[in-house]
Formats: structure tokens, sequence, C-alpha cells
């Protein structure tokens, strides 16, 4: 096909037949602020813990310098909009709450497999070469999707669309070919700021900005270590992931249930009991999130992030599982336990400290015992958690 619009054309009805919702094509140097802006975001250290993020930044900042050969960057997005509204859950502090895209399959499998074929398509059809990613690799696919017109990055700094609001996967298949290009989204935020307001962490220095080691998101499911102290009452009973600022965006009234079976939330996942999952060993974690992006974490920082939300829960009824995990075989796991009980049952903790304490090699849970013993009373819950789950 040598007419580049027709051949433009025919791979949006392509995309469309792999069950793909919305595709543009971006020009490979239509994001040139972006190199500056990850730049700025390195040098502040906002990444944390997220060290790959900073090697070879120069590739993440013009895809040209990843791949020289490319001529075109084909934006798709896959629409995975929650059938409820994901902040309701966090009034139910006995349950956990996990983010919407991780409550069905893993979105890197599911696309993965459809953007290859689309790419085979392609190739097919038109020659050239390509190469597929799904997050993965050094690609900057929000401000790219924004240069494809699939949307505009918000105040959040994650992509909004006009059609499906805050949820749309993404995808980006390089390619030798000359393809039009679209024109950008224009931001349609405005004086809105509720995707800031509603942070709980206040994760947002200024709009367009984020700190990721005050992000919840990247703090249960990225940071490798116990989690900042001042934070944990900030958590409420999120034990994977997010949706606070995504959820709020006005534009999500726009927003549909997504399609695809394979995103959709399984039950067991929707509001699972905090009770049920802090008692996941190894072997049970794995079973629970075969096909779910959940189990990249593994089960010792899920089950930290559970008993963080079992000690902002406020039931003692829940005081006898942070108790047993006192003697878990991972430090991690230690010391939320410890923090978890010295909030529902501070004198229960100190009777305990004799057996457990004076045992205890690791010195991050050490410290996690001094700091509980400080503290005679749990702290109260902070303004802007009251504020979340009211």
């Amino acid at each position: 096909m040598s007419d580049p619009s027709a051949l433009k054309a025919a791979l949006g009805e392509a995309a469309r037949a792999q069950g793909f919702d919305v595709v543009g094509i971006a020009a490979p140097a239509s994001i040139p602020e972006a190199k500056d802006r990850f730049a700025a975001f390195l040098d502040e250290g906002a990444h944390g813990d997220m060290d790959w993020l900073a090697r070879e930044p120069e590739r993440r900042g013009d895809p040209r310098i990843l791949w020289p050969e490319v001529r075109s960057i084909i934006m798709i997005g896959l629409n995975y909009g929650p059938d409820d509204d994901p902040l309701l859950l966090l009034s139910r502090r006995e349950r956990g709450a996990i983010s919407v895209y991780a409550r069905g399959d893993d979105y890197h499998d599911v696309i993965k497999k459809r953007l290859k074929a689309l790419a085979r398509w392609l190739v097919d059809t038109a020659g050239g070469e390509v190469k597929v990613f799904v997050d993965t690799a050094a690609v900057m696919e929000k401000p790219l999707a924004a240069a494809a017109g699939l949307g505009w990055q918000g105040k959040h700094t994650n992509l909004v669309s006009l059609e499906f609001g805050s949820w749309l996967f993404l995808g980006a298949i390089f390619t030798t070919l000359e393809l039009p290009p679209d024109g950008a989204e224009a931001d349609h935020c405005g004086i809105c700021r509720a995707c800031l307001d509603v942070c709980p962490t206040a994760a947002f220095p200024a709009p367009y900005r984020l700190d990721a080691r005050r992000c919840i998101s990247y703090l249960t499911i990225e940071h490798k270590g116990p989690i900042p102290r001042e934070l944990r009452p900030l958590m409420g009973n999120r034990v994977y992931g997010c949706d606070d600022c995504l959820g709020v965006c006005p534009w999500n009234k726009f927003a549909q249930a997504g399609r695809e079976q394979k995103l959709a939330a399984r039950e067991i996942l929707r509001a699972p009991k905090l009770a049920d999952l802090v008692r996941l060993d190894d072997a049970a974690f794995r079973a629970l999130f075969a096909k779910s992006a959940v189990k990249r974490t593994g089960r010792d920082r899920f089950v930290r992030n559970v008993l963080i939300a079992i000690g902002n829960a406020g039931d003692a009824s829940l005081a006898p599982e942070a108790e047993r995990l006192l003697a878990d075989g991972s430090p991690l796991v230690r010391g939320a336990a410890v923090w978890a009980l010295g909030r529902l049952a501070p004198a229960r903790l100190a009777g305990l400290a004799a057996t457990h304490r004076f045992a205890e090699g690791d010195p991050t849970v050490q410290d996690e015992w001094t700091a509980a013993l400080a503290t005679e009373d749990p702290p109260p819950a902070e303004a802007g958690e009251k504020e979340v789950r009211a």
C-alpha cells in the first residue's frame, strides 16, 4: 500500500480489529519538551529508588536515540474503565483497595500480544521494520500519546482522554515507515485541580509535577523498603496502587466501562478482606495473583502494604493477624507488623517486646520497635485521610 493516508486509515481499522479503542500517530521529534522535564524530575530525586529510570535518560527524551531508524510512532489506547467508582471502596476500611488496572489480567501480556499482531499486519501490508513497546524500554508513552492526539497529560501527569477519561492503557509501535502524524490534543484541565487536591499524601508539588516518593502507587508497588512512617496513616486501605487522582477527574463523566473481558475485575479482587490478604504465604500469593500485575511486587511487599492498611483500619479484631507476623521470615513484613500492632493494640505490643524485640536481628525492624514503643497511643488520623474516607 503506497498511499500513506490510505495506509493510516487501514491501520486504524486493523487496530480496532485487534480490540484497541484508539490509535494515533506521533512524529519521533514531537516531544522536545520531555527531555528537560524528565531531567528536572531526576535532578529532584523525585523518582525515588526507581534507579532504572535514571539509566541512560537521554534515550527517554528522544525516541530517535532509542532507535535512530524510527520515522513514525504509532500509539494505541485500550480502554479499561471500571464499572463502578473505585473511590467508594476507600470507606470500607476492613477491605483492601487494589488499583483498577490490576484487578484483571496483566495488561502487559494482554496488550503486547495484540500489538505484535498489529505490527505484523503493518509489515505484511506495507513493509518496513517495527519495534513494539508496552511499558517497556525507555519509551515516554504518555507524552507520545498526547502528541499522537490520544489525550493530554493532566495536572496529575497522567493521560486524560475526552472519550475515555482516565482509563487508557497505552502501547507503542515504532516503525521505519513514514505515516502522516496526528495533531496533539489540547489541554482541557482549565482551572480544575481536583486531582491535585484529592491526593492523600500531597504527591504533587505543583500542577503537572509528580514526586513519586510521596505517591501511594510508587510506595505500594515500586518501593522496596519500609514505607516512610509519616506517610503510612495517609495510605488508608490502599494495598496496591492508588486511583484517587484518576477517579476524581471530571472528564470521567464521558468514560465507559472497558469491553475487554481479560482486563475486567476478578470478583475476588474487587474488595478483598484484609484478614484474608494478610494470611497469604508465597504460594497462596502467587496463586491468587496469577496473571495479575500484582504478582510483580512479590508477597513480602504486598503483605507489608496489607499490614499498613490493617494498622489504619481501627479494628482491634485484626490485631492478632499483625501479632502473628511479628515472627514472619521477612524483615519487611515483621517491621510492618510491629507498626500495625502498635496502632491497634499498643499495650499488647509492649507486652510482646521481651519475646520479639530483643531477639530481632534486623536493624530496620529494631527501629520499628523503638518507634512503636515510644508512642503510647496510636496517632490520630490525619485531616487528609479523613477527607478521602468521607
